[in-house]
Order: structure tokens, then sequence, then C-alpha cells
């Protein structure tokens, strides 16, 4: 990292109240107190305190605007390094001259993320809270910014730090014996590392289904609604959506593409995706959409298999439904609106696990109750969320499956008799995935790949 002094608009372009122009690094009081002009210079002034003055053009005296200026001393700042913020009236021209003149005077226009960048580097918060302030930023539902702010806070941090720590002291034990085996009574038995590693792979499986839960309040949930033609999949979409996106005919296979619906479901977005009937065609543009229609199935984490309650189970309809045996579904039977020919018990027959909701996509008859049952399959219903869940990533979860799979593996290896040493090697590479986590040893690609989403402010 460079130790040069950074700058940049911290607030969104346009009119409004207030905007911030930000500076931290070794020369930030020095170029503010250049471009300010106030009762007290900036440099003689307490950290976090706000002082009023004008912001100048130090070439030429003119006073461009009216501001409050906060500075931030190091290390009681974001980034650790010396901070100050150039509060100015909220209009782009001013915004813009503020960040000119401060560039002018020595400062370095901030790359993206990069004051975030600098306040991991500088040791105030590990990675996982770095993504999490993208995460409180990017939040749609209070129940994502909830997690989001416990994220921020350091609480994924600290659930991944506490079960390293069990492994830490694990692997402590068995270098202990394998360097000094000469000791006649050894410093941890076969019994005892089985039961250590059966522990590990229970905490970091509940820690994966945690950060699972928290990746979809984080990045919403893809929702594929899927059936046969004219089941009223697109009536559903509609209805789930609240406004008239699909085309609904009484025609089948009117829909031809796949269409996608950003929608809240309590405190859970669903990102809600409409198919083409699911069947054989030989209509070659009908036969894309179901292609496609396919690849959204692959690809959901929660299926709407929508079936028409007013007809009987079509082979077609049952195909589906056991196609769906090791998935999260929820069955709808729709058109309730109608005599029903549909029974639960003739779903269960090839679909046993999954709930069935009755619902008239016409009326919205049973609505409430599916968006209910959403929540329950998906674990994050009010009643069955876990309190304390945080936001993760996808980077995140293929570490913890990484680590999970490595102590698995050293698992296996001890109960196979291999010697300690070979159960190091496992051992030691789930340290390293869960220290990825927290931002040790991690490629200097990546850091730049999980920053560059960062906007330049920030």
């Amino acid at each position: 990292m460079r130790d040069d002094t950074i700058a940049a608009i911290a607030t969104p372009p346009g009119e409004g109240g207030v905007a911030i122009v930000r500076l931290s690094g070794p020369e930030a009081i020095a170029i503010a107190d250049r471009v300010f002009r106030g009762r007290t210079p900036l440099r003689s002034i307490e950290s976090h305190r706000l002082v009023y003055g004008h912001l100048v053009d130090p070439a030429t005296e003119a006073v461009l605007d009216e501001v409050l200026v906060g500075v931030m001393r190091r290390p009681r700042s974001f980034t650790r390094e010396d901070v100050v913020e150039l509060n100015v009236h909220g209009g782009r021209l001013v915004a813009r001259r503020a960040l000119e003149l401060v560039l002018k005077e020595g400062a370095r226009l901030a790359e993206p993320g990069e004051f975030t960048l600098r306040a991991f580097l500088n040791g105030r918060i590990d990675l996982a809270q770095a993504e999490a302030t993208l995460d409180v930023i990017r939040a749609e539902t209070e129940a994502a910014l909830l997690a989001a702010g416990r994220a921020l806070r350091g609480a994924f941090g600290e659930a991944v730090r506490a079960v390293r720590a069990a492994l830490l002291r694990l692997v402590t034990r068995l270098e202990v014996a394998v360097d000094y085996p000469e000791y006649d009574e050894p410093d941890v038995t076969r019994a005892e590392i089985a039961a250590e590693l059966e522990a590990l792979v229970g905490r970091l499986r509940a820690l994966r289904g945690e950060a699972a839960l928290g990746r979809l309040l984080r990045d919403g949930v893809p929702t594929a609604i899927v059936g046969r033609p004219n089941a009223g999949k697109s009536s559903l979409f509609n209805a789930l959506a609240g406004e008239e996106r699909a085309i609904v005919t009484d025609v089948p296979g009117t829909t031809r593409d796949v269409l996608e619906v950003r929608l809240v479901v309590g405190d859970v977005v669903l990102r809600l995706v409409d198919t083409a009937g699911i069947r054989r065609s030989d209509d070659p543009v009908e036969a894309i959409g179901i292609e496609r229609a396919r690849k959204a199935l692959r690809e959901a984490s929660l299926v709407l298999a929508v079936v028409d309650g007013a007809r009987p189970l079509s082979p077609e309809d049952a195909a589906l439904l056991a196609e769906l045996r090791e998935r999260s579904a929820i069955v709808v039977l729709n058109k309730s609106d109608l005599p029903s020919v549909v029974t639960p018990e003739a779903v269960a027959a090839h679909l046993p696990s999954a709930p069935v909701v009755r619902v008239s996509a016409r009326t919205g008859a049973g609505l409430p109750a599916l968006r209910a049952a959403i929540l329950r399959v998906l674990g994050l219903s009010p009643e069955a969320r876990p309190e304390a869940m945080a936001t993760a990533n996808a980077r995140h979860l293929a570490a913890l499956d990484a680590a999970l799979e490595a102590v698995e593996a050293a698992r296996r290896a001890a109960g196979a008799g291999a010697p300690e040493d070979a159960v190091l090697v496992d051992l030691r590479q789930a340290l390293r995935h869960l220290g990825a986590i927290l931002g040790e040893d991690v490629d200097e690609t990546v850091i730049r790949t999980i920053f560059s989403d960062f906007c330049v402010g920030k």
C-alpha cells in the first residue's frame, strides 16, 4: 500500500443538502488546511472536532463555499490514518471544485474502495468486515441490513476465529506429538483426536449453514417458477410481482423466454424467474425457451412447481415433481377458484418432502400462505432465523466448504490410523482456508477484486 494521501467525493453525485470530500493519509490535515480558512487552523484543532470556515482557492483566495470540516487524527479514524472530511453544500460543481483543489495541493484521487482497503491493511477491520461494508450499503431489507451490521461489527469474523482457534489448539498439540515422540505420555490420545475432529466438523457445518442463510439475505434467492404449459406460471409470476410483467393467455406455450423480477417476501429478496412451460416441442423458438427454463431450474435455490389443480396430474407433472426430490421446492396447486382435482396426497406420491400450497393466481387467494411457506422452506421465517445471523458471500462459503472438506479428510485419516503428521497436512489446509476469510495470506488479486466493487469514496 502506498503511504500517500488520497481524496475522493464520498457522497453520491447530484444536488443535496451536503456533499463530503474525504481525505486520508499523512498529509491530509496539511492539504485541507491550505484550502480552508477559519478561526483556527486545522492543524491546531483536536481530533474528532467539527469546525466552521470557508473553502478557498489558495491561488486567488476566492471564497467558494461555507464549510464544516471534520478532523480525525490517527489512529482514531476509519483508516487509522489522519482523516479530514470537507462538508460542502451538496451541488455537483462545488463538490467537484473542492476535490480539484485538494488534488492540486498534493492529494491523489482514491481508487474504488481504497479508504476501506486502508482500514483493512492497517488492521482496523478484517476482510470479512470490509466486505460487510458493501453489504450494508446494498441491503434491500431490514433483515439484510441487520445481518450486514452484525458482520460489520465482526460477528461473522468472530465466529470464524472461534472455530479457527479450536482448530489451532488441536494442530499445536499434534505438532508437539510429532516433534517430541520420546514423551511416554502423549499430549493427545487417538480418542481425543477423534472427538475433537468430530466436534470441529459439527461446528464447521453449523457455521456453514448460518453463512448460507446469510448469503441468501445478502444476495437474494434465485427462485424459478416451473411447470407444464398453461398451469398458470405467468399468472402466479404477475400475482407475486404485483404487476403485469408476463403475458398471460389461454394458449399453451405463450411464454418463450425467461423473465426475472426482484421482490421482497418477508425480509428476503427473491430473484423470481418465470420460465417457459416444460414439455416436448418441435417449435424451435419454444425449444430454446424450454432449454432456458431448465437452465433457470438448475441454477435456482428455490423452485415453485406450479400444477394446475383443476386437472388431473399429467405424466409431465409427475416427471417434473420427481425431478425435484433433492431440491428446495414448494408445490403450488394453482386455480383454487375452480373445483379441485389434484390432492396433496397425489403430489406427495411423487414429491413427498415438499410443502403443498393451494392458490388462485387469478384472485390472489392463498398468496399469503405461499409467502409464509417460502420463508419456512428457506429457513428464514422470523421464528426460525438465527438471531445473530450475519451476512456472508460466495467467497466465504467456498472457504468454509474447503475447510470442512479438509477437516473431514483429517477425521477419515485419523480414523484409519494415519500418523499425526498425515492428519496435520489436512488440518493446516483448513487453517489456511479459514484464515483467508479474515484476510490472512490472501492473494493480492483477490483483495483488489473485492475492493473494485466499492465506489470511489468508500
